[in-house]
């Protein structure tokens, strides 16, 4: 959208090629003399390089520059009352892509705060669901409860059956008697923590937190040792006792902060879990897991539909943000995962059947095809156990999965990426504007997507 200094919108249509950007359209009836005008929403960049204006037929404008560009345009004194063109621009800002990136910027979109969903359904199965056909390049609306309909006997859902720890903390800085908030990650065997965490005031080595239960009592101390790279610290908890078993008495339900801003209820021990998560070690449900509830697997089952598991444990690789939409750096941090052989085995079988091989979520797409990558042959799957920080974007190839099953993404995240080397980005862009407009839920307690 184009704007004036005075909140003004003016219609307009952008379109790059090859690196030039170039403003087609701005014609709705802008005033004489409207002055300094500037592109409003995500397309607005944040760093200012200079550019090349070229002059185009019919007053079109076009500029080259670095990966962004900033266009400055001087808009004639004798612009009549309407029909403004896009030599009338001053001052405007236009994100380039450029010829030599490889990758184009992450998608982006406006999503009303209402259609942030802040509790699931009160049945899972009764979530919406938007199928998606790559072939058709369409849409169509139904429900998670109508997936024995929509599904073919012989579809195979591979599901992650990673379980969500408590991984949320809360303590008392012993040192200043200040709040600390912190999140679990990962442990050894000498019940050494990887955290990360906050605080006001400044943390050192040898610090240590009393860390308060769901009732705001105090438990164990917890001894922070060394500061680690990614803003992580090595803790140790001054107990005897597992970590998991630890947590359970005095972590919480990690959520993300478009829920309730991260503040959990009793209900969301059960809702942010699976009914079918057996290994804990994630700090975040795999969501598109959670629609679905025994009687609707059951009837799934009775459909022919078929059930393999794996496990990712959903870690901070998931959330990290891609920084100032550079794809081409962004670096994944790794997750533990793992490809059983019997998993293996069933998924190879339905492969050579000809049967499709439907990921439920995009944790179950990441471990599925790093253990594709590890495979001594592509066509094959065979057992894997590692870490992965597979970065999976427009331009991959998928060796293992021919569906997906997912939620609905936050915009200019490594999730939405994957989803659109899946389906390509005009259907995404159609996809998620259908979404908008249909008012469909969004994000972890939010409605699903089934690409095929």
């Amino acid at each position: 959208m184009i704007g004036d200094a005075n909140h003004r919108n003016y219609p307009s249509t952008v379109n790059t090629v090859d690196g030039l950007l170039a403003i087609e359209k701005c014609s709705a009836m802008a005033p004489r003399g409207a002055g300094v005008l500037s592109l409003r929403g995500p397309m607005a960049p944040r760093k200012n390089f200079s550019s090349t204006l070229i002059y185009g037929a019919a007053g079109a404008v076009a500029a080259r520059g670095g990966s962004h560009a900033v266009t400055r345009f001087a808009m004639p004194a004798t612009a009549a009352g309407g029909g403004l063109s896009a030599t009338l621009l001053r001052s405007v800002w236009l994100p380039l892509r450029n010829p030599l990136m490889t990758a184009p910027p992450p998608y982006q979109y406006d999503l009303p705060r209402e259609l942030i969903a802040q509790e699931p359904m009160s049945r899972r199965a009764d979530a919406r669901l938007m199928v998606v056909d790559r072939a058709a390049g369409d849409v169509s609306h139904f429900h998670v409860r109508d997936l024995p309909d929509l599904l073919r006997a012989g579809d195979r859902l591979v599901m992650n059956n990673t379980r969500v720890v408590p991984a949320q903390l809360l303590g008392r800085r012993v040192e200043t008697g200040g709040r600390w908030q912190g999140l679990y990650l990962s442990s050894d065997a000498d019940n050494h923590w990887r955290i990360v965490c906050k605080t006001r005031g400044k943390l050192a080595p040898g610090n240590s937190v009393v860390l308060l239960d769901r009732e705001g009592r105090d438990t164990d101390k917890l001894w922070l040792l060394e500061k680690l790279e990614d803003g992580q610290w090595l803790a140790h908890l001054e107990s005897d006792r597992p970590a998991i078993e630890a947590l359970e008495q005095l972590g919480r339900v990690p959520l993300p902060h478009s829920i309730r801003g991260g503040q959990m209820v009793d209900a969301d021990v059960a809702n942010y879990q699976t009914v079918f998560a057996q290994r804990p070690g994630s700090v975040a449900a795999p969501t598109a897991g959670l629609h679905f509830t025994r009687p609707l697997m059951l009837s799934l089952d009775r459909a022919g539909v078929k059930f393999s598991a794996v496990t990712l444990h959903v870690g901070l690789g998931t959330f990290r943000p891609i920084a100032d939409g550079d794809v081409e750096n962004h670096r994944m941090h790794a997750e533990w995962c793992e490809v059983t052989e019997t998993a293996a085995d069933e998924i190879n079988q339905s492969r050579q059947a000809g049967e499709r091989v439907i990921a439920v979520g995009t944790t179950s797409v990441r471990t599925l095809e790093s253990a594709a990558r590890h495979a001594a042959d592509p066509g094959e799957l065979s057992a894997w156990t590692g870490e992965t920080d597979l970065f999976l974007r427009p331009g991959c190839e998928f060796l293992a999965v021919g569906g997906l099953l997912t939620n609905f993404h936050f915009p200019g995240t490594t999730l939405l990426l994957l989803v659109e080397a899946l389906m390509g980005r005009p259907l995404l862009e159609k996809a998620y504007q259908t979404a908008i407009e249909e008012r469909y839920r969004f994000y972890s307690y939010g409605d699903a997507m089934l690409i095929l």
